[in-house]
């Protein structure tokens, strides 16, 4: 994921000018407390710094909201770098549908918008990237499989999440 990142970034970065000295990308989680979030910055830093060895200058802006169901924190964060003008904006959004209009905006505003890890009702994205969940249950169940030499039972627990508005 960290080396998708910095491709990423550069996909971002590359057919627009930088306003300042470097290119400014907000990098926008679900959240930023849940250990999976703090990979995606590590990423993102990591990214930040493979470009800058390639001679693209890019500062990494990180910011969302504490909690995975602040939707509207997550609005206002995205309204505010519109605002701006920040050069790219890499999204995991919380809500299909809530963060469309915002998206929308930036992107009328030329700001390039990459979705990541879940989806958006919108088509005026630059890219989306997510992991495919169903082929990675196919995946481990046949490694499972294997693992008990296909014999045995195997339960599956679902973490509760709360309920995506």
């Amino acid at each position: 994921m960290k080396k998708t990142l910095a491709l990423l970034l550069l996909a971002l970065s590359a057919p627009f000018a930088p306003a300042a000295d470097a290119y400014r990308i907000a990098v926008i989680p679900k959240g930023t407390t849940h250990e999976f979030w703090k990979s995606i910055h590590a990423g993102a830093v990591k990214a930040q710094q493979e470009l800058e060895k390639e001679g693209v200058p890019v500062t990494i802006i990180w910011k969302g909201p504490l909690k995975e169901d602040d939707r509207e924190q997550q609005i206002q964060v995205v309204e505010n770098f519109v605002g701006q003008r920040v050069s790219g904006i890499v999204l995991a959004p919380l809500d299909k549908k809530g963060l469309v209009a915002p998206v929308e905006s930036a992107v009328r505003g030329k700001i390039p918008v990459v979705v990541i890890d879940s989806g958006l009702e919108t088509k005026l994205t630059s890219s989306f990237i997510a992991t495919d969940n169903r082929e990675g249950g196919r995946i481990a169940g046949r490694e499972l499989g294997k693992m008990l030499g296909g014999k045995g039972k195997v339960i599956m627990l679902r973490p509760a999440t709360p309920p995506r508005r």
